[in-house]
C-alpha cells in the first residue's frame, strides 16, 4: 500500500552568523551554510552528486532540503524539490531567495524541472545564490534562469 512520508521534525534550520568566517558578510551566506548542511544529509548513491538547496521566505524562515535518489531512476527528489516541500508543509508564503550548492560542482543551477517547479511559488525577480562549497559566488534571478516558463494562472 503506497503511503505518503511526512517530515517528523521541524524542517526550519536555525540560522547561525561566524563573522570570523570572511565569506559570511555576504546578508545572505546564511541560507547557503543551510543549504551546505542540507547537502551533507543527501541520499545520492548512485550519482554520488550530492546537492542542498534552502529557500528564505520573506518573513525570514528558512527552508532546505537535499536530493533524495532511489533506485528507479530519476524517480528521486532534486534539493530544490525537497526544500520546496518544506515550505509547502509549514505553509508556504512569499520566497525572497534561494540558494544551491553541490559538492562537485561550482555554480550548480537547479535542473530545468526544479526552474519551474521554483517559479510555481517565487516570482521571476526572486534571487537565486549559485554557491561553491565556501559560498555564494553568483546571484542572478529566477526569471533570469527560466525566462519562459510556464505561468499556472493561464490553466485557472
Amino acid at each position: 500500500m503506497p503511503f505518503l512520508l511526512l517530515p517528523t521534525a521541524d524542517c526550519r534550520l536555525p540560522i547561525a552568523h561566524d563573522r570570523k568566517d570572511p565569506m559570511s558578510t555576504s546578508p545572505s551566506h546564511d541560507l547557503f551554510e543551510a543549504a551546505r548542511a542540507a547537502m551533507a544529509k543527501a541520499y545520492a548513491p548512485y550519482s554520488k552528486f550530492p546537492v542542498g538547496a534552502a529557500i528564505r521566505t520573506s518573513d525570514g524562515r528558512v527552508f532546505a532540503g537535499a536530493n533524495i535518489e532511489v533506485a528507479s531512476y530519476p524517480e528521486g527528489w532534486c534539493a530544490e524539490t525537497t526544500a520546496l516541500a518544506h515550505f509547502i508543509m509549514d505553509g508556504g508564503g512569499e520566497i525572497a531567495e534561494v540558494a544551491v550548492v553541490a559538492e562537485r560542482m561550482a555554480q550548480v543551477t537547479p535542473c530545468g524541472g526544479c526552474r519551474q517547479r521554483l517559479a510555481e511559488f517565487a516570482r521571476p525577480e526572486t534571487r537565486l545564490h549559485l554557491c561553491n562549497e565556501q559560498g555564494i559566488v553568483k546571484t542572478t534571478t529566477l526569471g533570469a534562469m527560466l525566462p519562459l516558463g510556464f505561468q499556472g494562472d493561464i490553466l485557472k
